[in-house]
């Protein structure tokens, strides 16, 4: 007879530990999984370490079978998140399981404790803010995600819609080969842009890093403020994210565009660390920090990844909103292919029905790599 599910809170730190390697015990034997680093999976967790609890309280659930973990989920309610997304809006997100019953069983315990905090409706898995993992993969499974991606197994999908789940929104990724660009009409759009003294794309400047984090940030959060699902980030989280980004930030792959000396666009690329982490296993120590610190000297990676990217919303719908977009995309291409190696690159994710990101997006010999779905329900 099978043993029932016990699902208990996370409390002590040996919990939390147990939180965090469970995903190891789900994908052990999925090739296309890359072991993210513990030490960042306990920090995103933590409060004290992720200013996100600022402004947000969550609470962690183990299930447990026979002693043994066999899943995993957190639940959470941030005040920003209710203010910009809609009063009673509660979320859950880091579900890992085993089976359909343990889906259940953590689906409903996080209603639960939501109901109880007073929300009226669920939505996920966001993991913890739509800034972190946000979204369920359902496409692209065989793939190994670029860093900052989620990966998921297939029958997660089936086991959410069991629980009453239905489709909020879709995020998606494009792919696609970088090493040759041949599109005459975008083309010549950059040839106008560098012959407007008015235009000027220039690399960030690393030796100026704080400051070029809050601008990057800040002009993040004016051209994201109309899109589905945002919520800004705060001074400390801006703070937080340019500490974590300083490591894998190369001038060469971050553009800033400005107009008559005004910053109006940017966009932030990054080489595919997955591809120097994954055989790490999540440990930095005591040597594997020494082994990534060389790696990043010099990162040579086949994907570079857009993850974010954005223009001031008094450019949006204009064309000279894309002509900005397609230039730092073909001068960071050129650097990518060149310094760095690479021959692809993902874009995203980009909500589903975001037509003005979508229409840069889907550059010569594009497609969608990758698609996260986002649910909702009414409790």
């Amino acid at each position: 007879m099978t043993q029932p599910v016990l699902i208990r809170p996370v409390e002590t730190k040996r919990d939390r530990k147990a939180f965090v390697d469970f995903a190891w015990e789900v994908y052990k034997d999925d090739p296309a999984w890359v072991p993210p680093l513990k030490d960042e999976v306990h920090g995103l967790i933590t409060p004290g370490k992720n200013p996100w609890f600022e402004h947000a309280r969550a609470q962690l659930w183990l299930a447990e079978r026979g002693g043994k973990v066999v899943g995993r989920i957190s639940a959470q309610v941030d005040e920003l998140v209710l203010e910009h997304m809609g009063a009673g809006t509660g979320q859950w997100g880091m579900f890992e399981t085993l089976d359909g019953e343990t889906a259940a069983a953590l689906i409903k315990t996080a209603e639960d404790w939501l109901r109880a905090q007073g929300m009226t409706s669920a939505m996920g898995p966001i993991s913890l803010s739509i800034w972190d993992e946000p979204g369920l993969e359902i496409e692209g499974f065989e793939e190994p995600p670029t860093a900052m991606m989620g990966h998921h197994r297939p029958e997660y999908q089936a086991w959410i819609e069991a629980a009453g789940y239905e489709k909020a929104k879709d995020l998606v990724t494009y792919g696609l080969n970088i090493e040759h660009w041949e599109d005459p009409m975008i083309d010549r759009l950059i040839a106008m842009g560098e012959r407007n003294p008015k235009i000027r794309i220039r690399e960030v400047d690393k030796s100026n890093f704080d400051e070029e984090a809050k601008l990057i940030l800040g002009l993040l959060n004016d051209a994201w403020s109309n899109n589905w699902g945002y919520v800004p980030l705060t001074e400390a989280e801006i703070a937080y994210a340019g500490k974590k980004l300083k490591p894998i930030i190369f001038p060469e792959l971050v553009r800033i565009a400005e107009v008559e000396g005004e910053p109006v666009a940017f966009m932030l690329t990054i080489p595919d660390i997955n591809e120097l982490t994954k055989d790490l296993n999540g440990e930095l120590f005591p040597f594997n920090f020494i082994k990534l610190l060389w790696r990043l000297r010099k990162p040579r990676t086949r994907r570079l990844r857009v993850p974010l990217m954005g223009v001031a919303r008094k450019l949006h719908h204009t064309r000279l909103a894309s002509q900005l977009a397609f230039m730092m995309i073909e001068y960071t291409r050129r650097e990518g292919t060149t310094k760095y190696g690479a021959t692809h690159g993902e874009f995203g994710w980009i909500l589903e029905d975001n037509k003005g990101m979508l229409s840069i997006a889907q550059l010569p010999g594009a497609s969608i790599n990758h698609r996260y779905r986002i649910y909702e329900k009414q409790l």
